[in-house]
């Protein structure tokens, strides 16, 4: 029989159960045993939810606290010396302290995990000599599923993959010698894993669809062969997220029972994996989108499983999403208030599991056994492509006369930068905030009533005026040279404008991880997208009327907005996110005549978005480039155009970085301890940057010494001319006590380095 299987579903809960209890226990509101209770509930509901569906093979580790990556560091035993580790169990205060920060110790690196927008903690190599297992947790999620009569197949992120995701911290160390070192500890831990009766193990080595070199593919052979021979459980190699490339023919043959593959972004490889898959190898074909949350068309993915059940037979076929379903909502059913009409064209989790079972079904008892829920797909499937709802002509016209010179600045940076001198007048290492400040539970509760009815909007636009003068006057008063709103009015940097664009749905519970308890509603993109009134100049134009000060106006970038919603699939990608830029184009133009003539426009996910095989890149950074300045390039040279990105390296994009040709860009730096401003300095970046001083995401408040210390390291490297000062992200996920003495700290320590500028241009 072919086997329902799942790579890994969302451990955010369907009421988001785990952010409620990591952020109480971070609070010590509860203690860590009803943490630990808090999520046995989750994975006994996940768990019981997937074995009802259907599903044969579920995973057991996909369930986190706060980070998979993390987890397995944890289980390596792999801690930095900062966090003062004592060698025993891993604790949840020293867990947390390497994902949040301590008091004494800042957090590890976070960054993007390949090309989505989950977050993951980075492994820090500092040595191999305490590498040892570490922690229960995996071993003691079997326990409980077992219990409740789940065949469990754990999954753990595999060797190879761990160590490319990770940073060597010593100079002595390298990838060999670390590998060495984990090697032993992998094959303890499959061994334990057979000792407790489990079949098959998932190892997932995502990294095989990256470029890789020779020499790391040589390591993969050595390592599973390796493995192949410390135990005979059954190891299904997990990869998604593109096709192999050039390295198909090493994961076909490496020493595992089972290789899976993403058939939904690496569809080319599917019929040569199935043509060359080695006799007595099971198959696994992501055939369900994990990552998107449209329904998917049965009969295709019947059909592809169809043509590998030929080669392959039913016993060696596994039916499974394309990866890990953490990208994805929880459960459809909840929406009660999403358009019926778009609501039927949709899937989330708990449906794709469905979708899984209902292949399998077809597979084994034919597709009569599903004949009703087949119609039912095909028929939703259908409409969809018709429906009048999807298309504008309008729309598409418009952007059929996008030319270059829409995507030009009338001068250059150098002229524009003088311009911009004369008029702003700021001093020397300005300071800045990226945008948002704490979203307190009033402005929460405000805006809830607001969309509930319970309150006017007259009574809404006066609390939300009321927030932004208080954010105005503090900053007025902490001496902060350009100020931003705050965005008291906005509920996420993406939804907030999807909502005042067409062409977007909106869900109510449709919250996926981005990092830790950082959860987001991505909006859906099901049709083309327009700008019906201007979205963002009424709270801005507001703002700037209650100072003297420059107002920075703040708008999300079109590629940010599309790869933080849920895109649609029926066009290419470029074609969207033209839309998006011809829209914040629009809003750019209209804030510059209401006089707030310093505008952010914040692109975080240009990286992120960079196809996983370079040979992909040059097409896409082509467009990707291009709307940022078709979104941004329709202004005076006296209006100052800002950008900002977080959580990603540049090195290898910077030449690209510098073709958006912001007057300012400003970068998350703190946790690398401006290890990211390297690129820019071998790279000259002529214009000017804000390397952030202030790691928001950490509830650690850095001292003035701290950022001081920072702003060095960046002078070190960049003229002082370059240099702007601001915290590394937005600031809504902090607390007002938090942020006052960090955002104090920030301007002192900017003054101090202004102080040295100018002894040192006075000698």
């Amino acid at each position: 029989m072919a086997v329902a299987t799942n790579l890994g579903f969302p451990r955010i809960g369907a009421k988001r159960e785990l952010k409620k209890a990591t952020e109480a226990y971070w609070k010590n509101q509860i203690s860590e045993t009803e943490l630990i209770i808090a999520g046995k509930a989750i994975r006994k509901e996940n768990w019981l939810l997937q074995k009802n569906a259907g599903i044969d093979h579920i995973p057991v580790g996909d369930f986190s606290f706060y980070d998979h990556v993390l987890d397995m560091s944890a289980l390596l035993g792999c801690v930095p010396e900062r966090y003062e580790w004592d060698g025993t169990a891993i604790t949840a205060e020293t867990y947390f302290a390497m994902a949040r920060g301590s008091k004494n110790a800042p957090a590890m690196e976070m960054t993007k995990w390949f090309n989505t927008n989950y977050h993951y903690i980075v492994p820090e190599f500092e040595s191999v000599d305490k590498l040892k297992i570490s922690s229960s947790k995996i071993f003691d999620e079997i326990q409980e599923a077992q219990s409740l009569g789940i065949a469990p197949r754990p999954v753990i992120l595999g060797p190879l993959s761990y160590i490319g995701l990770g940073k060597i911290k010593a100079s002595a160390l390298t990838k060999k010698d670390i590998l060495t070192a984990l090697k032993p500890l992998y094959a303890e831990i499959i061994a334990r894993f057979k000792t407790m009766g489990v079949e098959w193990v998932q190892i997932d080595e995502p990294l095989l669809v990256t470029d890789i070199c020779d020499e790391t593919r040589q390591a993969y052979r050595e390592t599973y062969g390796w493995l192949r021979a410390q135990s005979d459980i059954k190891i299904l190699l997990a990869t998604y997220f593109e096709d192999l490339g050039p390295n198909i023919d090493l994961a076909l043959n490496l020493d595992v029972d089972g290789l899976h593959i993403d058939t939904k972004r690496g569809p080319k490889q599917v019929d040569y994996i199935i043509e060359h898959l080695p006799k007595g190898r099971t198959l696994s074909l992501g055939l369900v989108d994990g990552r998107n949350i449209w329904r998917s068309d049965l009969q295709d993915a019947i059909d592809v499983a169809k043509k590998a059940l030929a080669s392959t037979g039913s016993s060696r076929l596994m039916i499974a999403p394309s990866c890990s379903m953490i990208h994805s909502p929880v459960d459809l059913d909840q929406e009660d208030k999403l358009d019926s009409e778009i609501k039927n064209w949709l899937a989330f989790a708990k449906q794709k599991i469905n979708e899984i079972a209902l292949i399998t079904s077809a597979l084994n008892e034919g597709e009569d056994s599903i004949a009703t829920e087949l119609a039912d797909n095909q028929k939703a499937i259908a409409e969809r492509k018709v429906s009048p709802r999807i298309h504008n002509p309008n729309v598409k016209q418009r952007t059929q006369k996008v030319n270059s010179e829409m995507a030009q600045r009338t001068s250059s940076f150098a002229t524009r930068e003088q311009i911009q001198a004369d008029i702003y007048k700021l001093p020397a290492f300005p300071t800045t905030t990226i945008g948002s400040f704490p979203q307190t539970s009033d402005i929460r509760a405000a805006r809830a009533a607001y969309k509930k009815g319970d309150l006017s909007r007259e009574r809404y636009v006066e609390a939300m005026k009321k927030e932004i003068e208080g954010v105005v006057r503090y900053q007025e008063a902490a001496d902060i040279d350009v100020l931003v709103h705050g965005e008291a009015e906005r509920n996420d940097m993406v939804e907030y404008f999807g909502e005042h664009l067409e062409g977007f749905a909106f869900t109510r519970f449709g919250w996926v991880q981005s990092y830790g308890s950082r959860y987001v509603k991505p909006p859906i993109i099901f049709g083309d997208v327009s700008r019906p009134k201007a979205m963002t100049v009424e709270w801005s134009r507001y703002a700037q009327s209650l100072t003297a000060r420059p107002m920075k106006g703040m708008l999300t970038g079109p590629v940010t907005i599309m790869f933080w919603s849920f895109i649609r699939d029926d066009q290419p990608l470029s074609d969207t996110c033209r839309q998006i830029a011809l829209a914040i184009r629009d809003e750019v133009c209209d804030l510059e005549t209401a006089g707030v003539t310093i505008i952010q426009i914040d692109e975080p996910a240009i990286r992120e978005g960079l196809p996983i095989h370079k040979d992909d890149w040059a097409a896409y950074l082509k467009w990707a480039v291009e709307c940022f300045k078709l979104s941004s390039c329709g202004v005076e040279d006296s209006t100052q155009i800002h950008t900002h990105m977080c959580y990603s390296e540049f090195n290898d994009i910077i030449e690209s970085i510098a073709a958006l040709d912001a007057d300012v860009i400003s970068i998350e730096t703190s946790r690398s301890q401006m290890e990211l401003l390297d690129a820019f300095a071998d790279y000259a970046y002529p214009n000017q940057i804000g390397p952030g001083v202030y790691d928001i995401h950490s509830p650690r408040i850095p001292s003035e010494e701290d950022m001081t210390t920072l702003l060095q390291k960046a002078s070190d490297v960049l003229k002082a001319e370059q240099i702007w000062v601001n915290p590394d992200c937005g600031l809504k996920t902090r607390g007002w006590e938090e942020v006052k003495p960090a955002l104090d700290n920030m301007v002192k320590s900017a003054k101090h380095m202004r102080l040295a500028y100018k002894k040192s241009q006075a000698a």
